[in-house]
């Protein structure tokens, strides 16, 4: 039996916010991602998907459980897992080229090494015209392709993405869902994706994990066995894409209506 590239077995994450009562965001969650597996999460608001993405890069500390990589348990950050954030996190006195050489910074490469593997990086994410441009001249999806390629640039083992479409409109967010695909058949990265968008996840997964809605556990797990390479023009109108639609927004609905009772908002 093959041991998943990354591994989440019963996380419990507690916060116990000051002078309020202690809140579960994630309970007895777990999941798996296979070696060049693009796995997605999705759920209701407030269920726990970046908590639970948190603690996989080893920025968020389990009450209870194990997250392993390859096999091996991890409770801290590491250059095995690269990790991209909705908010671009990007260094502002530098330029894009230097945003992108930064994670190399303790690499054992040499400064050719690294040269041409910032130069191999700027090009395959679209960066090329604008490797002296700093953060402020960008768009925002020239900047979250700067955030991917300094995320890839050292070659982690897994890529863990925090909706890092989210702020994007939606013409950008769709060239974006592009270019990450085809970086992704590309390289083979093991990428665990959190998004709200249904579609997104869809175009982009293997499989899908459905959260519930607080404390997060997980709900179902949908295997999306779409052809590859895919494309949202093409897929949108297809039986099978509109089947999974209808399927992952009733799972999610489900949870959200019951989070809309317990809070006597219905």
């Amino acid at each position: 039996m093959n041991i998943p590239a990354l591994e989440l077995d019963q996380i419990w994450i507690k916060f116990s916010p000051a002078r309020q009562a202690e809140v579960v965001a994630v309970e007895g969650a777990s999941l798996s991602v296979a070696e060049n597996e693009f796995v997605s999460l999705i759920g209701p608001s407030g269920c726990g998907k970046s908590t639970l993405l948190r603690a996989a890069a080893g920025l968020e500390q389990p009450n209870r459980g194990e997250i392993r990589v390859d096999g091996r348990r991890m409770d801290q950050p590491g250059a095995d897992r690269g990790m991209v954030f909705q908010a671009y996190t990007l260094f502002p006195w530098l330029n894009v080229r230097e945003n992108i050489r930064f994670s190399l910074k303790k690499s054992q490469l040499t400064a050719a090494e690294k040269e041409e593997r910032v130069n191999r990086y700027i090009h395959l994410i679209g960066l090329d015209g604008f490797e002296n441009s700093f953060p402020n001249q960008l768009s925002g999806g020239m900047r979250q392709r700067v955030a991917i390629a300094r995320a890839l640039v050292y070659q982690p083992r897994i890529l863990l993405m925090d909706e890092p479409f989210g702020a994007l409109d939606a013409q950008t967010r769709m060239l974006m869902q592009e270019l990450l695909l085809e970086v992704w058949e590309s390289q083979r990265s093991t990428v665990l994706f959190v998004t709200h968008d249904v579609e997104e996840a869809i175009l982009l997964s293997d499989r899908v994990f459905v959260m519930t809605a607080r404390p997060g556990r997980i709900k179902a797990v949908v295997e999306i066995n779409l052809p590859r390479p895919r494309s949202l023009v093409t897929l949108e109108s297809s039986a099978e894409f509109n089947a999974y639609k209808r399927q992952l927004l009733d799972l999610v609905r489900e949870e959200a209506r019951l989070s809309f009772a317990e809070r006597g908002l219905e």
